[in-house]
């Protein structure tokens, strides 16, 4: 019986030192609670289906406490920043935590960096994921092309996608949402909101503005598994830029504040762990990214 209890110890502790340590107890437990914020055509869930997928599962498994928000699926920068600014006053209320962490995917970005620019008391920090920090080449394309028939299929679309996540009184608005993400659009609203950005073609901006703290990081490849349907879209529309990319977002033109990396092996879909965890198998796992990152807040008393 004792053989048998030191046995079973010896295997639990040798287990123990074996175990990553980014799935230790408390490894994401951050001061200020996290806020997911979604891209263009976004949603927080439709049915079991998560935008951010398994992410706020794995972040919480690791203490953080999370939140995904609903905004406008196609709206601009500007409308769907004070939607989210709602959110993040309702979550601060029911939690009295102060502040949150804005986490930012594609337009999810600068929607989030629109709440820290007119509320930077409410933030702890802004970490975009490939957001859309200087412009997308795929949006100026789509305005220069077909404008109205553009348009009109983005707000389609938009209402659909809310309608289905049960958002659907959220105000769509497809043009607003392609000029907000098209490069004249973006650098109008970066003159307005220029916090973390990098003044350097390829650089990283300030780490910390009016007490904020700004991290980026995306993905440079637009191909990983032949098994997603999404990889042949972001093939296509990658050709577009002429520099490395993830299908959608320059990475050069993704960076913002401390840049953790932009060139992991993942496209637009797969870095929040999209199609429903069909992503790169020789890359980190996206679900692990997000989970560093939480430490990294942790880190910093976050």
């Amino acid at each position: 019986m004792k053989n048998r209890f030191w046995k079973c110890l010896s295997v639990f502790v040798i287990a123990s030192m074996l175990a990553p340590a980014s799935w230790a107890l408390g490894y994401t437990q951050t001061r200020y609670p996290i806020v997911l914020v979604h891209g263009l055509f976004g949603f927080d869930n439709i049915g079991p289906v998560e935008y951010f997928y398994g992410v706020p599962a794995a972040l919480r498994s690791g203490g953080a406490r999370v939140y995904t928000t609903s905004i406008s699926a196609a709206n601009s920068t500007e409308v769907r920043g004070e939607q989210l600014l709602t959110q993040v006053r309702q979550i601060i209320a029911a939690t009295g935590a102060g502040k949150v962490n804005l986490i930012g995917h594609s337009h999810g970005g600068p929607t989030s960096r629109y709440v820290a620019s007119v509320r930077p008391d409410l933030v702890a920090s802004v970490s975009t994921v490939a957001g859309v920090n200087k412009g997308s080449k795929v949006a100026d394309i789509v305005l220069g092309l077909v404008p109205n028939v553009s348009n009109t299929l983005a707000n389609a679309v938009g209402s659909f996608i809310s309608f289905m996540s049960g958002g659907s009184g959220l105000p769509q608005n497809g043009r607003a949402a392609l000029q907000s993400l098209s490069t004249a659009g973006t650098a109008a609203f970066n003159a307005r909101h220029p916090a973390g950005v990098p003044t350097t073609a390829c650089g990283e901006g300030a780490y910390v503005v009016r007490g904020v703290h700004y991290f980026s990081w995306s993905g440079g490849k637009t191909w990983t598994n032949a098994l997603d349907a999404l990889d042949p879209i972001f093939l296509l529309t990658g050709a577009a830029f002429g520099e490395k990319n993830d299908g959608l977002v320059s990475s050069c033109k993704s960076r913002l504040g401390r840049v953790i990396r932009d060139d992991y092996g993942m496209n637009h879909a797969d870095e929040v762990n999209q199609l429903i965890g069909i992503v790169n198998l020789f890359e980190t796992s996206p679900v692990s990214v997000f989970r560093q990152q939480a430490n990294r807040l942790q880190g910093l008393g976050l």
